[in-house]
């Protein structure tokens, strides 16, 4: 499961998805998850579904690296279900009544609706990432933050700490799955026995994980420093963002599909 997490990941490309502003696929991300919550019934939906269908396509991105990154959350979709099944109540007659347990088919519906919306939204920032450099991330981060520089916010070292972050998700998980395994190598056991026994047995991988993130983070700091590097004040860029057409393009369908979602409202 380790290996299943693409968020942070990078696949190189030249498609129409790729090649556009990073500031322009950070706006339309930032709409899209904004979308999933106007959407208020399940017609909504073949909007998001036609939206992301198409930008998959659009971009390339092999489906199993969509389906590989949902699959780390199944765990999580089957709680938000499990809650929302089980806490939900209606007006009517229950559909199951056993003792304590009520199931209405209220809760069935806002199940089913809340699973959706949290796998549209993983797929949606997932896609963000796939199709975009950190670089370039880090580019259309602070240049979407330069606004804010007048009331003392420092963009370009902001920029540049979440997209570290977001670059060293995938690195700690690769460190992770070997520390696993050396630790399964010497006897230790994280398959068998329940959830909590599970998740007991990962705390000895904690110490290892993070006395190797510190020193990572350390190598890091001294190849900046070694490098010169000073923040954003008067550094010059290799490629320097201009919106062109196809950044039209994109963010003509996006006000399109808001319209859509919002229609669907009715």
């Amino acid at each position: 499961m380790i290996k299943d997490i693409t968020l942070g990941q990078y696949i190189p490309g030249e498609s129409f998805v790729h090649k556009l502003d990073p500031r322009i696929k950070i706006i339309i991300s930032i709409i899209f998850i904004s979308s999933l919550f106007i959407i208020n019934n399940f017609k909504g939906y073949i909007f998001v579904v036609a939206f992301i269908a198409t930008t998959i396509i659009i971009s390339k991105v092999p489906f199993k690296f969509i389906y590989k990154g949902l699959k780390p959350i199944f765990i999580l979709l089957i709680f938000t279900a499990f809650i929302n099944i089980f806490m939900t109540t209606g007006e009517g007659t229950p559909l199951i009544h056993w003792k304590f347990i009520k199931i209405y088919k209220e809760g069935l519906i806002l199940a089913a609706f809340m699973i959706i919306r949290l796998t549209f939204l993983i797929i949606g920032t997932s896609l963000l990432t796939l199709t975009t450099s950190p670089i370039e991330l880090t580019d259309g981060i602070e240049k979407l933050l330069n606004p804010f520089r007048k009331i003392g916010i420092p963009s370009h070292e902001l920029a540049m700490m979440m997209t570290i972050a977001l670059r060293f998700i995938p690195t700690l998980m690769d460190e992770t799955d070997k520390i696993m395994k050396a630790q399964m190598a010497r006897g230790a056991d994280f398959e068998s026995g329940n959830l909590f026994a599970r998740a007991k047995n990962l705390i000895p991988l904690l110490v290892p994980l993070f006395i190797s993130s510190f020193r990572r983070a350390d190598e890091l700091a001294m190849a900046m420093e070694a490098r010169c590097y000073r923040g954003g004040e008067g550094r010059t860029r290799m490629k320097v963002l201009k919106l062109e057409n196809r950044d039209y393009i994109a963010s003509s369908f996006t006000v399109l599909y808001v319209l859509l979602c919002i229609f669907s409202r009715s």
